[in-house]
């Protein structure tokens, strides 16, 4: 018997550092995107959320974007949230980004936004999306496609945001 605790106490302490050391990307609680730190997310993204990463260019500008979707009855997928971090020398201030997103998002001249505060940079949101420009060449979003989440989380997820060293 003092054998088997002896092993399982070997397993337990080999173990942790594995289980605990799991990379951002694959958690769904957030993590590291493009030199940024995803700290906050609503309580939709669950265990029943698959998040997933992709890098894309449109436009002259890179994305790099996490995606977090819930598979719905009958197959298919629903996108929760979405962040994306965008890199471009037409990023020059929150106009151009906004200019930039309203073709992206193929959204009407009249693209209703009010303008909120997210550390310490002017940001503008909609009812789906809110976006800053943390730096000259760097905007980032983030999107509430189907308004899942709410306006509320929304701007918490946004202000959840931290930029890292590279951001």
């Amino acid at each position: 018997m003092r054998v088997v605790r002896w092993v399982a106490a070997f397993l337990a302490i080999a173990l942790v550092p594995v289980l605990t050391a799991a990379p951002a990307a694959t958690s769904p609680r957030g993590g590291e995107l493009d030199g940024f730190t995803i700290g906050h997310l609503p309580d939709q993204i669950d265990d029943r959320t698959s998040v997933s990463d992709f890098e894309y260019e449109w436009g002259g500008v890179s994305f790099s974007s996490r995606v977090w979707e819930r598979t719905l009855e009958g197959g298919g997928a629903r996108v929760v949230l979405q962040v994306l971090v965008m890199r471009g020398a037409g990023i020059t201030d929150l106009a151009a980004v906004r200019d930039f997103l309203a073709e992206y998002h193929e959204r009407a001249p009249d693209w209703e936004l009010t303008e909120f505060h997210n550390d310490g940079h002017t940001a503008l949101h909609g009812e789906t999306e809110a976006f800053w420009t943390p730096a000259e060449g760097v905007a980032v979003e983030v999107r509430d496609a189907f308004g899942l989440i709410g306006q509320e989380e929304l701007l918490a997820t946004a202000r959840g945001i931290r930029a890292g060293d590279s951001g």
